[in-house]
C-alpha cells in the first residue's frame, strides 16, 4: 500500500501493548510501504512500513511489541488497512458467505441501534454481512408514522418489510446514550438550544414523562438508564403505526423485539 503526502499527524503516548515512543523522529517519511493493523479485542495500533531518506524501515523497529498509536496514522490509511486486513482474514477466506451475497440480500432481521460510536451491532451481536438490516440514529428512536417528517426512517421501514421481507425488527437501546441524558435534561418549555436534538429527542417524551413519574426521586443517572429502555418500548409502540407494519404484524410475518446493551457491564438484556 503506498501514499504520499504526510501521512503522520500526531504521535500519541506510549503505553499498555506497546506503541511509538514520544521522541521518534518521524522526518524524512516518504513513502509508506505497508501498514498493518494490530489487535485483539479491538483495534488498537497500526504498524506501518515506510521508505525514510531512502530506506525500509518500520514502527516496529521503535521498541515494545511494535505499532504506532492509530492517532498518529492518516484517517484514510487507517481505514484502508482495517479493509485490507478483513478481505484477507475474512472476505477472501469465507466465499461461502460473501458469494450469495453479490446476488442480493436477504436479512431476518431489521434492526433500529444508536449512532454511539460503542454501540456497533456486527460486533457486539456477531452478526455476519447479509444478517441485518439497519438503520443508526440519535438514541436508536423509531418514529411515529408520518409521510413529510422522518421519512429517512419510513423508507428504510417500509424497504425493509416490503422488498426484504424481515423477519423481525428490533430496537436496542444501550448504556450512558447521550440522546437519552438530552431527553431527560431539556426543559422542553418553548426554549431551543439545538437546531435538531431537542426536536428529534421529544419523540421520546412518553418516555421521559413516565420515568419521572414513577422513578423522579431517584438520581439522574438511574432515570436515565430506566429511560433507555422505556424509550425502546415507545419506539416499539410507534413501529405499529406503520400500516405495512401492522399487516405484517397481523398476518403473522413479522415480530417486533426490544433490547439493552450495557456496555458499562458486559450485559445485553431482551425487553418485551
Amino acid at each position: 500500500m503506498a501514499s504520499s503526502g504526510k501521512v503522520f499527524t500526531k504521535v500519541g503516548p506510549c503505553g499498555g501493548l506497546g506503541g511509538a515512543p514520544k521522541d521518534m523522529d518521524l522526518n524524512g517519511i516518504s513513502r509508506i510501504v505497508k501498514i498493518t493493523v494490530r489487535h485483539g479485542d479491538a483495534i488498537d495500533a497500526v504498524i506501518v512500513r515506510f521508505v525514510r531518506n531512502g530506506r525500509e524501515e518500520s514502527t516496529e523497529q521503535w521498541g515494545g511489541q511494535g505499532g504506532i498509536p492509530t492517532e498518529a496514522v492518516h484517517p484514510m490509511d487507517r481505514l484502508k488497512a482495517g479493509f485490507q486486513q478483513f478481505k484477507t482474514e475474512v472476505y477472501d477466506k469465507k466465499p461461502e458467505l460473501f458469494g450469495p451475497l453479490k446476488e442480493g440480500q436477504w436479512p431476518k432481521y431489521m434492526m433500529f441501534t444508536c449512532c454511539d460510536s460503542r454501540v456497533s451491532p456486527s460486533v457486539t451481536l456477531s452478526l455476519q454481512p447479509g444478517e441485518a438490516f439497519a438503520v443508526r440514529n440519535i438514541a436508536n428512536i423509531v418514529p411515529p408514522f408520518n409521510k413529510t417528517k422522518y421519512t429517512g426512517e419510513g423508507c428504510a421501514i417500509e424497504y425493509a418489510v416490503h422488498h426484504l421481507h424481515v423477519e423481525n425488527i428490533v430496537v436496542i437501546g444501550h448504556s450512558k446514550c447521550g440522546g437519552i441524558k438530552a431527553l431527560m435534561t431539556y426543559k422542553y418549555d418553548g426554549s431551543s438550544s439545538t437546531e435538531f436534538i431537542e426536536d428529534w429527542m421529544k419523540i421520546g417524551f412518553a418516555a421521559r414523562e413516565k420515568v419521572k413519574a414513577e422513578h423522579g426521586s431517584k438520581p439522574l443517572d438511574e432515570q436515565c438508564t430506566i429511560c433507555e429502555k422505556e424509550a425502546v418500548k415507545v419506539s416499539l409502540e410507534n413501529l405499529k403505526t406503520y400500516p405495512f407494519v401492522k399487516e405484517a404484524l397481523e398476518k403473522g410475518k413479522l415480530k417486533l423485539f426490544g433490547g439493552h446493551y450495557d456496555f458499562v457491564n458486559g450485559a445485553f438484556e431482551t425487553l418485551e
